[in-house]
């Protein structure tokens, strides 16, 4: 069976939370054995904390995400860091900067001295950091260049930027994590940009429950429609990600479509992904290290 690490999702988000328990399993059923987990606010930390209390295979980060600084007490710092002294093996994540139609909504200053706290806490701590970015690479680039590099490693989640700037970005210590938004971008461009990127820095994610992927291959190893064990709601759909949720095991429609792109096998791709999730993950006190 093909492994697979899902290198960034949100199992602790409210309209799956219930349903975690069976969307795990789902997916480790398929071959999917870890997944890191992030949380987004002060409000769900310690419900990944939980989630990774109780499962071996959810890997936690913690970190505050650009929406929801607006939202944080005055103390934020202080808690977030007591949760990574209270759990050696968590991540930084998800953090980020956003100047899409959401992200306008909020002070960009905010973001940028909220997101930098956090990058230069991941990097005293020697944690990888999952990023969240949305037409602010070259904002992100500088901020990374100014606290970098980053040997423990950026996770660029969701990466949707220009081929160009992945080799800036490369030297600089980051991974390029793909989902399922990638096919929403023109596919001559996804090519290209999946091309510049080193095979070492390859990792795969869904986003859940967000980034539904849009093209549900005909010869994907898995196929959510025919388990019995996935909720109502949570499964793949036709290109309406607005009207559905998406699901860990949906990672092998990324698998196919990746590989696709990159003229690689299925099988390829996972083991050249899994093995990079591992490197990346395998920091000091971390689940994966001791696995």
């Amino acid at each position: 069976m093909i492994k697979l690490f899902d290198a960034h999702c949100h199992l602790q988000d409210p309209r799956i939370f219930s349903k975690a328990p069976k969307l795990i399993n789902t997916a480790l059923e398929s071959g999917i054995l870890h997944f890191a987990v992030n949380g987004v606010s002060e409000k769900d930390w310690h419900l990944v904390k939980e989630m990774s209390d109780n499962y071996p295979s959810v890997i936690p980060s913690f970190g505050l995400h650009p929406w929801f600084i607006m939202d944080r007490t005055p103390n934020w710092l202080t808690s977030l860091r007591e949760f990574f002294d209270a759990n050696p093996s968590a991540a930084v994540g998800e953090i980020g900067l956003d100047k899409g139609s959401h992200g306008k909504t909020i002070d960009f200053n905010d973001q940028v001295e909220t997101f930098r706290l956090q990058l230069q806490l991941a990097k005293e701590l020697k944690r990888p950091a999952s990023v969240h970015c949305v037409r602010a690479f070259g904002d992100l680039l500088d901020i990374m260049k100014s606290v970098g590099p980053f040997p423990e490693g950026v996770i660029l989640h969701s990466y949707l930027g220009s081929a160009e700037m992945v080799p800036e970005f490369a030297k600089l210590g980051a991974y390029f994590s793909f989902s399922g938004f990638l096919m929403a971008m023109k596919e001559n461009k996804a090519k290209k940009m999946l091309k510049a990127v080193p095979s070492d820095r390859i990792l795969l994610e869904t986003d859940a429950p967000d980034a539904v992927p849009k093209f549900m291959n005909s010869d994907s190893l898995f196929s959510v429609e025919d388990q019995d064990s996935v909720p109502e709601g949570v499964q793949a759909s036709d290109g309406h990600p607005k009207e559905m949720l998406n699901h860990p095991a949906n990672i092998h429609f990324v698998l196919s479509y990746v590989a696709s792109l990159l003229e690689l096998s299925k099988e390829e791709l996972a083991e050249v992904s899994y093995r990079n999730a591992l490197h990346l993950f395998s920091y000091a006190g971390s689940k994966v290290a001791k696995s």
